[in-house]
């Protein structure tokens, strides 16, 4: 999710960097002055794109019909908006955000000059799929957003917190965005806090449904995945459809049947491996580094505290003994 940096004084350049990155959208320049730059940092992929972007002047972008949820959240200054036939609505910076859903041509009537927008793409797919797993049960899209978000208070201020700590390491290298495990489960944790966060039809039962638990065959597919595959870097999504259900259907019978959560069970299988593969190592030949990636462990220092937590010895002793 490697973010890319722009400064742009051309108003065709910029025009070509938002249609590559979000969608076929025109811009006009609304005051124009003899002298601007934009400024963009953009970064992900089709499922979720990033975006702080500085236009450094007014201006108005018609998109058409975009076919991804989109939510717009002004960092600085304010944009009016609108979408299909609904009212004209403000977004202000700390206050609200403005919440386009795939259908339905979105207009942003006003980008003032002086504000900093965090525009956040998320694939229809991914989000539609997401709020299925939750839900454990199919859903009729598009979903039914509010189109203005309040990021002042309560979940929309927790999720806008999340957004913009999201966004800043994506424009940092070697951010944790970038990495294959710890990017997915960022990428995940927008898609489901934006689901949590925001008004929709789904909104009650996600917070008041009990999943059905899975069948114990069902849980014994995820356990022999793991197990032939210990190194992958699995999420609960990624096991959920293993088993053929939703997150929080997969949390509630590993409770049950296993006794602790899939990703507990996980990094307990891995502990174990590790250990049985640093007592037969040469210490010569191998490191204590190489055996953790091997299965999984992409933070030495947490896994050198979880190994010693539960052998009681740090893994480079177990490696020398």
């Amino acid at each position: 999710m490697q973010a890319t940096s722009h400064h742009i004084t051309d108003i065709d350049e910029a025009r070509a960097i938002l249609r590559k990155n979000f969608y076929p959208l025109d811009v006009e320049v609304l005051n124009p002055v003899p002298s601007w730059t934009a400024h963009f940092e953009v970064g992900g992929d089709d499922r979720v794109t990033l975006g702080v972007l500085d236009f450094g002047v007014d201006v108005r972008i018609s998109a058409g019909e975009t076919g991804a949820y989109h939510v717009n959240l002004p960092l600085t200054g304010a944009v009016t908006w609108h979408q299909g036939r609904g009212e004209l609505r403000r977004a202000e910076a700390g206050r609200t955000a403005a919440v386009n859903l795939p259908v339905g041509d979105a207009y942003l009537d006003s980008w003032d000059g002086d504000c900093r927008l965090l525009a956040v793409k998320i694939g229809r797919g991914e989000l539609e799929s997401q709020l299925e797993r939750m839900l454990d049960q199919p859903v009729r899209g598009p979903i039914d957003f509010a189109p203005v978000l309040d990021v002042d208070t309560g979940a929309g201020a927790s999720w806008a917190r999340l957004v913009r700590m999201v966004a800043t390491d994506t424009g940092t290298p070697e951010g944790l965005t970038g990495h294959p495990v710890i990017g997915t489960r960022m990428r995940e944790a927008l898609v489901t806090g934006l689901l949590l966060a925001a008004d929709h039809r789904y909104r009650g039962p996600l917070e008041q449904r009990t999943p059905a638990l899975a069948a114990p065959g069902a849980i014994r597919r995820v356990v022999e995945a793991m197990r032939a595959q210990p190194g992958r870097p699995f999420t609960v999504a990624d096991l959920g459809e293993i088993a053929g259900v939703g997150a929080r259907s997969l949390q509630q019978s590993f409770a049950r049947y296993v006794g602790m959560p899939p990703m507990t069970y996980l990094r307990q299988l891995r502990l174990g491996l590790v250990h049985e593969c640093l007592r037969a190592a040469d210490p010569a030949t191998t490191t204590v580094a190489q055996v953790a990636y091997r299965y999984g462990f992409t933070h030495l220092g947490r896994f050198a505290v979880a190994y010693r937590e539960r052998y009681n010895v740090s893994p480079s002793e177990t490696l020398r003994g």
